[in-house]
């Protein structure tokens, strides 16, 4: 809708950086007040967090230019501007968690226990992100006749995404920030009633999967995505990032089911 925040001379800010700014900052600021309250070394997690991020920010923006190769590479510019877009979401999720499981043995921090605690942090930050992806357009839905539909009147918005302009439109960024958020509060109540390590990381990785491929069916940005099944309607089809999440849901279910069996022994 915004997808400029300000402008102060020649210094603009957009509003999905903003919003990614914010993100990040809420999740670290999560990460501090429950590492104290557990009392884990706030220093080391906040240095593993300040490294994470940047890995996997580093780790969705190979992905987003290997998925859009031809394009990216006549436009390399685009690839660091976060006005279009921060990457593709689960290619740095999954180039966190390994860096994080490296760097976590390393500096020998607790694996599992940290991941627990960062997987909420994760899901909150992530809702703020998609907040910034419907101001800025980027990520929009497919075209629909719902009470709620929205429509993007914003030229320069359309320059950064291409999006269609003056089209009632699926809210998707809003559905996904929601579930986000939900997200959230469901693994931090979890966090509190913890029965064995692992147990929130695992179904972080359940719940995500969930939601994204739930809200892939009302996206209307990647039409040319590559899809495993292509049917008459996107109910009918499965994309490549479907996929993804089916493994990711079969992944988190297997370590959910291994990590209880551990406590148990």
């Amino acid at each position: 809708m915004f997808p400029i925040l300000f402008r102060v001379g020649p210094i603009t800010v957009h509003t999905y950086g903003f919003f990614m700014a914010l993100g990040v900052a809420a999740a670290l600021w999560f990460i501090y007040v429950q590492a104290r309250k557990l009392g884990y070394d706030t220093n080391k997690l906040l240095d593993a967090a300040f490294w994470i991020i940047l890995i996997s920010l580093v780790g969705a923006k190979l992905i987003l230019f290997f998925s859009h190769f031809s394009y990216y590479l006549e436009n390399p510019g685009e690839l660091l501007s976060l006005a279009r877009s921060g990457g593709v979401f689960q290619g740095g999720l999954t180039f966190g968690v390994i860096f994080a499981i490296i760097y976590f043995r390393k500096k020998k921090i607790p694996l599992w226990p940290t991941a627990d605690l960062v997987a909420p942090a994760v899901a909150l930050g992530h809702g703020f992100g998609r907040l910034g992806c419907f101001s800025a357009s980027c990520c929009y839905g497919r075209e629909c006749s719902l009470p709620w539909a929205v429509v993007f009147k914003n030229e320069y918005a359309h320059e950064l995404t291409g999006i269609p302009l003056n089209t009632p439109l699926h809210p998707v960024q809003l559905y996904e920030a929601g579930l986000n958020f939900l997200n959230f509060i469901i693994l931090f109540s979890v966090l509190k009633r913890r029965k064995f390590y692992g147990q929130v990381f695992s179904l972080y990785i359940i719940n995500y999967s969930i939601i994204r491929f739930f809200t892939e069916y009302f996206r209307g940005d990647h039409e040319d995505k590559a899809y495993i099944l292509r049917g008459d309607t996107a109910l009918g089809s499965l994309s490549l990032p479907q996929l993804y999440c089916l493994a990711g849901l079969v992944a988190g279910i297997i370590l959910f089911l291994v990590m209880r069996r551990r406590k148990s022994d």
